[in-house]
């Protein structure tokens, strides 16, 4: 009911018919294809539902490829990879391909690869849909460290009330498309 449309226009893959998309203070709106890509990669880490992972290519490289779209090379690459899918539970998997994956480690994989260049806002749409609790707590765990570490401000959809009472400090429901209610925990 507008939750995915909402991370889709705040992660620059759609645009609004109307009204406009803030980052900064900097409307959306007028950036070129280029500069959306670049906004993209420098400041938002997206984590879709579908995980959206290269069928072809290892965890690893899957997340490879997200640091050297920003830029990382060499040693740095590689440390940056192994530290992230260390961090998500996943050492002993980086060299498995997703169809190798349960759905939960898949969407590991994914929080991985939208971690990757240390974006300023995490989209994320059901993180947690297709882990278990302990992995969900795990997860919600990693991303509370990496709010207060990295001043890394996350945008969460989802359906479990009681997660987001758990681990937000700001809930808006929404329904039919509209706010429904915004409240300051």
């Amino acid at each position: 009911s507008g939750k995915s449309t909402l991370l889709n226009m705040l992660g620059g893959l759609d645009r609004p018919t109307s009204g406009e998309v803030l980052f900064d203070r900097d409307s959306l709106g007028p950036f070129t294809k280029k500069e959306m890509a670049r906004y993209r990669r420098q400041s938002v880490g997206m984590i879709f539902q579908g995980f959206n992972l290269i069928p072809t290519m290892t965890a690893a490289e899957n997340v490879r490829l997200a640091l050297a779209f920003g830029g990382l090379r060499g040693k740095g690459r590689e440390e940056r990879t192994q530290e992230l899918l260390k961090r998500v539970g996943l050492s002993d998997r980086t060299e498995h391909r997703p169809a190798e994956l349960s759905g939960g480690e898949q969407q590991r994989v994914a929080i991985a690869r939208a971690l990757a260049n240390r974006p300023r806002v995490l989209l994320a749409d059901e993180p947690t849909g297709n882990l278990d609790s302990t992995r969900a707590q795990e997860l919600l765990t990693l991303l509370r460290e990496m709010v207060g570490r990295d001043a890394l401000t996350v945008l969460m959809v989802t359906h479990d009330q009681e997660l987001a009472g758990r681990f937000a400090n700001r809930i808006i429901y929404m329904r039919d498309g509209r706010v429904v209610s915004d409240k300051m925990e």
